[in-house]
């Protein structure tokens, strides 16, 4: 069976973690979840490792939640994601390395809110932006309605979530969600620059200046991470079942499809 995550390690102190079901669009199940944590968790435990670029296998970074799985029975996909009192990152607690998201296709929802997650982002030509949580019935758990309004602003962050459109990689380099487009092949090869200089700075220097950072970013959104999770958890149950999710399923799948063709 294929690793739904794979890990290649530098020898300039970086690694890449490339999340690795392409037949899916490297949509979120149970397994892949716990492959991304384990990943990350343990690089960032390694002191040889100063920085980490994410990125998905072609044709597209994440396409969220695996809307089979959510429409089934399985209770297990969300893995307690936001049935919490605070919601956290997909990998739980903040990394103190720094992680670099590669965006090489659509980020979508679940797949999203990963790219949210990381501390710099640079996206391919092919790259597209969605959140579509309205749209299969679901409200995010992993910071999106936390970290998309100090991305982009309040005002487009409301537009991308009630809307469920796309943002092309050009739109998203003007609202500063990402920080650079490239040309798709030199996707990787940016991203590991970008990487490689960070991991030549000083480490403790580097996870400290990090570390500022995310503090104040906390200090900026308040309960923010309380009120996601605690919408999530009401919203959940009352929501309506698999069954329902499952009808919306291809509609969605139709719709980002129809609208990555203009």
């Amino acid at each position: 069976m294929r690793d739904s995550v794979l890990v290649e390690r530098g020898d300039d102190g970086t690694a890449v973690v490339t999340l690795n079901r392409p037949d899916v669009r490297n949509a979120i199940d149970p397994e892949l979840l716990r492959g991304l944590r384990t990943a990350l968790r343990e690089l960032d435990a390694d002191d040889a490792v100063g920085a980490i670029v994410l990125t998905g296998a072609d044709p597209a970074f994440c396409a969220g939640l695996d809307l089979r799985r959510l429409g089934s029975a399985d209770g297990g996909l969300l893995d307690g994601a936001v049935d919490r009192s605070v919601s956290r990152a997909p990998w739980g607690e903040p990394l103190r390395t720094p992680l670099i998201g590669a965006v090489n296709g659509a980020a979508v929802t679940g797949g999203l809110e990963i790219a949210l997650n990381c501390d710099i982002l640079i996206a391919s030509e092919r790259a597209r932006f969605a959140d579509t949580h309205a749209r299969v019935g679901i409200l995010p758990g992993w910071r999106l309605s936390v970290l998309l309004p100090l991305f982009v602003g309040p005002g487009l962050a409301r537009r991308m979530s009630l809307t469920g459109d796309f943002l092309t990689a050009a739109d998203a380099l003007r609202a500063g969600l990402v920080t650079e487009v490239v040309p798709h092949e030199e996707l990787l090869p940016a991203a590991r620059r970008v990487a490689s200089t960070i991991s030549a700075n000083d480490r403790a220097g580097v996870q400290a200046l990090l570390g500022s950072y995310r503090r104040l970013e906390s200090e900026l959104v308040g309960g923010g991470d309380r009120v996601e999770a605690a919408t999530a958890r009401e919203w959940r149950a009352n929501a309506s079942g698999p069954a329902e999710v499952a009808l919306r399923r291809e509609a969605i799948v139709s719709r980002g499809r129809e609208q990555n063709q203009r």
